[in-house]
């Protein structure tokens, strides 16, 4: 054995992440029921463990959503899980928020190839997220997000060097205290859920916490820029007859008016959900929404006070 894999097995022995617990020995022995009770109870502590830090996630937010409304982009770079989940909460933001498809990104380490099976050596190189990245044009308005359970992830902690070496924002979301991700971050974000169920699955308690912590980071954003009205999504986008009748619904829910009102509103926005919201409750027609909601920044609340609404 040489001495890099042996430094490796002692570095992640160090890990809470992947720390053995020789009271779950046997649960291989344990009835389906028991696992499963097992596992669950488990699962109630993550969402403790996101609390812990939400004032670092807060920070972060805030520091994204700036860059954003300078027309920066979220982007998310990671390798197995961790890459997985970044690019599925990218990809859930063009339906969700109407955003651009290149306005949250997700790198996974080894390409589109890697969201469905292991690319070996992908996630060891530092070299290939910097390649990733400037094959993005990163600049200073951008946001990059490095995801790793661990926090040593080559990959991720190369793609957050790099990216800060290039003026952009940077976040490390890791899962073990003292983490080289979180160290070379602006924003540095550990939320320690402990040894896992199995040893080393970190697509388990690990798993679960980097999804909520990505859930903030991408919905909070949108709502600090705009893309909500309350609670309601008035940016979505009617890309299917599910989301037609939710369109239909939450300009319903916003403005009270009859079906008959709601459907004139939205054929003359051409389906802007916050456009025909903004014509009903300001009693203006479509393109003198589109002109307020223009010069409130996509705003729909700045874009009432200035109809006198």
């Amino acid at each position: 054995m040489t001495s890099k894999p042996r430094g490796l097995q002692a570095e992640l022995a160090s890990l809470t992440t992947e720390a053995f617990r020789p009271e779950l020995a046997e649960i291989d022995r344990l009835a389906t029921l028991d696992i499963a009770r097992l596992m669950n109870g488990e699962d109630s502590g993550v969402p403790g463990a996101v609390a812990a830090r939400l004032p670092q996630i807060a920070a972060a937010i805030d520091a994204v959503a700036a860059r954003m409304a300078r027309g920066g982009r979220l982007i998310y770079a990671g390798a197995g899980t961790a890459g997985r989940l970044g690019v599925l909460d990218a990809s859930e933001c063009p339906p969700t928020f109407n955003t651009d498809p290149a306005q949250v990104v997700g790198l996974i380490a080894g390409g589109p190839e890697a969201m469905v099976t292991s690319v070996e050596g992908a996630e060891d190189s530092k070299e290939l997220a910097r390649r990733d990245l400037d094959a993005l044009k990163v600049t200073a308005d951008d946001s990059v997000v490095g995801v790793s359970a661990s926090g040593r992830t080559p990959y991720a902690v190369g793609a957050v060097e790099h990216a800060r070496a290039l003026g952009a924002l940077t976040i490390g979301l890791a899962c073990n205290e003292h983490s080289a991700l979180a160290a070379a971050a602006e924003h540095g974000i550990e939320v320690v859920v402990g040894p896992e169920l199995i040893t080393g699955s970190t697509r388990l308690k690990a798993g679960t916490a980097q999804k909520l912590v990505l859930n903030m980071l991408s919905t909070i954003t949108m709502v600090r820029l705009g893309k909500t009205y309350g609670n309601l999504m008035v940016d979505v986008r009617a890309s299917n007859d599910k989301l037609r009748a939710r369109s239909r619904r939450i300009v319903a829910l916003a403005t009270g008016a009859s079906d008959e009102e709601i459907e004139k509103a939205l054929t003359e926005s051409g389906g802007e959900v916050k456009n025909a919201i903004l014509a009903i409750l300001a009693g203006v027609d479509g393109p003198t929404a589109a002109r307020l909601l223009e010069e409130s920044g996509g705003h729909l609340r700045a874009a009432l006070a200035a109809a006198g609404t």
